[in-house]
């Protein structure tokens, strides 16, 4: 690989960790690891409000980290696939205690 590729990929990388370089952030896409939630479910299981959630989670879909879909009122949120995933299930299995 010459140096321009390289150079690239260190962007998008530096970019993606970015993103993820906040607690609430990393906890909730380590939360979206085990499946779809709420911006409801994510407030209570960070203990947060809903709003500063929402806040996060945009944030997280403008980089494209997640995606979510509308059900009645509410949306469900998950991990989008691609390298955000490859990483967070490298952390995740890292450091997330295990049941």
């Amino acid at each position: 690989m010459t140096i321009d590729p390289m150079q690239t990929a260190a962007d998008e990388a530096s970019e993606l960790l970015k993103s993820m370089a906040n607690r609430h952030r990393l906890l909730i896409l380590c939360r979206l690891i085990e499946g779809e939630h709420s911006v409801g479910q994510l407030a209570e299981f960070l203990g947060i409000r809903d709003s500063t959630v929402s806040q996060h989670l945009a944030l997280l879909r403008r980089d494209r980290l997640i995606a979510g879909r509308r059900d009645g009122q509410t949306i469900w949120y998950r991990l989008e696939s691609g390298p955000a995933e490859n990483v967070v299930r490298a952390l995740y299995e890292s450091f997330c205690p295990k049941d």
